[in-house]
C-alpha cells in the first residue's frame, strides 16, 4: 500500500508506472502515467484498452480527462 497523506502524492509515487484507469463509461485503459494535473487529468503511454482482463487494442500514448475517471490504481 501506497504511504501518501494526500491524493497527489499518491500519483506523483505511481508516475512512470504502469497504472489501470477505470472510465465511468466502464472502459479500462492500462499504462504508464507521464503526467497529470490538478484535476486528475492524466497522460498515458503504451496504453492500452482492456476488456475482461485482455488487450481490446493499443492507444499509444493517450490523454484522459479527470472528469471522466472513476478509478485509477498502480498495477504492480
Amino acid at each position: 500500500m501506497m504511504d501518501a497523506s494526500r491524493p497527489l502524492d499518491a500519483l506523483n509515487k505511481a508516475r512512470n508506472k504502469r497504472v489501470i484507469v477505470e472510465l465511468k463509461n466502464n472502459i479500462q485503459i492500462s499504462g504508464e502515467l507521464k503526467a497529470f494535473d490538478i484535476h486528475i487529468n492524466c497522460v498515458l503511454d503504451n496504453a492500452e484498452e482492456r476488456q475482461n482482463g485482455e488487450v481490446k487494442r493499443k492507444l499509444g500514448t493517450v490523454f484522459i480527462r479527470g472528469d471522466t475517471i472513476i478509478l485509477l490504481c498502480p498495477s504492480e
